[in-house]
């Protein structure tokens, strides 16, 4: 077993590991990263990108299915067919070249990549296993990136015990032939976004929500386009319904009612969420203060060990890879010695479903459970010019500011394309601008993002486009 020694050692290649090690490399630095994948974590290898991938080729699919039929766009094609395993190597592609891009990054900004299994020794020492070798590291500060992992229900195990029917997320987005009845568990961001990308393949898809509404995140003004596109699709809803179990033809269900019957099904995807990734590594042996599943931190995401830091979703919600970047960044300044904290005013979220969600700061509901006195403003894509000229009238842009001097407090939006308004969203949050400045900004014509001009507007009393 060789020895090695560094100032920094991250645990976890994922988006807030990957950065920490950049960051600190650049910040000069010695730095380790160890992760016994390749580089990127859940969100590049089996995540955000290869399902937007899969969602794009889903897009375009279903687009020339549209066009055999009746367009009024004019255009028409002949029974349009897919190679999903062609699909799936060209997904993988994308992926190889990003797992390269940030190996490369870390090996500009000069820090070292290991890869093997990493298991805490001590607080600061490291034993990283590979098939045929052993390394010791130690380190003066150490970072937990260990990311997070789907949650299995034990009645509808990940295993092949099931014949390889129960599958999840990583293995939906690898399937080389579109399954005909695909049975999801769990109407969350993750079955639907899936879900919705295998209807538009050609899948029978029927997905199975213990709740009462898909998306239970969202409110229901944001979530009803989105049932509409499920609809449209042809795909079964059931809500306030269990999953039990395999059934004899696919998934057996439980209703609201009691009524217990088998939904046939080649797969079934089961999405009930993530688990935190707290007892890899022999985290569980430094004793670290948690919060239920996930480690304790504080504004610095220090843990309650001293050198010991924690980033991403091994630290809780919201799980989301640009959570973990910041986190990572911050990290490596802090370990520079910069007076960093955490100060985010808002962290945005997207649903690539179609249509696509975005939110950004409080909801209305969220805004007056504070207290304050609010006001709203709403404007639909019915009433822009631009989503007329895309097909894409479905949706609106929503503000949501104090009634006392118009601050900006929440930003929401539902329709094509509008994860790119994500942008602009964490900006006037983040910026701290009232109605008046986002009404007040021009706005290019024709785009979307008059939505937002016009919402602001909108709450101002004013709107002038409808």
């Amino acid at each position: 077993m060789s020895d090695l020694t560094c100032k920094l050692l991250i645990l976890g290649a994922g988006p807030g590991g990957y950065i920490c090690g950049i960051r600190a490399g650049q910040l000069g630095i010695d730095a380790i990263v160890v992760d016994e994948q390749k580089p990127g974590g859940t969100c590049l290898n089996v995540g955000c990108i290869p399902s937007k991938a899969l969602i794009h080729a889903a897009e375009e699919f279903h687009k020339a299915t549209q066009f055999a039929g009746a367009s009024t766009l004019g255009i028409s094609v002949a029974n349009p067919t897919i190679d999903l395993a062609q699909t799936v190597s060209w997904k993988d592609g994308i992926v190889s070249r990003l797992n390269a891009g940030v190996a490369g990054l870390l090996k500009k900004a000069g820090t070292r990549l290991i890869t093997g299994r990493a298991t805490f020794l001590d607080g600061k020492t490291v034993k990283v296993t590979t098939d045929d070798s052993a390394v010791e590291i130690r380190a003066e500060t150490v970072v937990i990136a260990t990311g997070s992992s789907p949650v299995e229900l034990p009645f509808l195990p990940f295993d092949h015990r099931s014949g390889g029917k129960v599958i999840s997320s990583s293995e939906a987005l690898a399937l080389t032939e579109v399954p005909e009845r695909l049975a999801i568990v769990g109407a969350g961001y993750i079955g639907l976004e899936i879900g919705i990308a295998f209807a538009k393949l050609g899948a029978k898809v029927a997905i199975v929500e213990a709740e009462g509404h898909i998306l239970p995140q969202y409110d229901t003004a944001l979530t009803r386009p989105v049932l509409k596109t499920l609809h449209a699709l042809g795909v079964e809803v059931h809500v306030n319904t269990k999953a039990k179990g395999l059934g004899a033809q696919g998934l057996e269900i439980e209703t609201g009612d009691g009524t217990v019957q088998d939904l046939p099904a080649d797969k079934i995807l089961v999405t009930v969420g993530r688990r935190p990734n707290s007892d890899s590594a022999n985290i569980a042996g430094l004793g670290l203060a948690t919060d239920g599943p996930f480690l304790r931190v504080n504004d610095r995401c220090q843990t309650s060990m001293t050198g010991v830091h924690a980033i991403g979703d091994v630290t809780g919600e919201p799980m989301l890879a640009h959570r973990a970047m910041a986190q990572g960044e911050m990290v490596a300044e802090i370990v520079a010695g910069q007076p960093r904290r955490w100060d985010k005013r808002c962290i945005p979220a997207v649903c690539f479903t179609d249509p696509e969600i975005v939110t950004c700061g409080l909801s209305p509901e969220e805004a007056r459970a504070t207290g304050a006195e609010i006001t709203t403003g709403q404007f639909p894509f019915t009433a822009n010019g631009r989503a007329m000229s895309m097909e894409a009238e479905e949706g609106f842009v929503r503000v949501v500011a104090r009634k006392a001097d118009g601050l900006v407090l929440g930003l929401q939006a539902v329709g094509t394309g509008v994860s790119e308004l994500s942008a602009a969203f964490a900006v006037a949050i983040e910026m701290g601008a009232r109605i008046e400045d986002i009404g007040g900004v021009i706005h290019a014509h024709p785009t979307q993002s008059e939505g937002l001009q016009e919402a602001a507007l909108a709450a101002m009393g004013h709107a002038l486009h409808i």
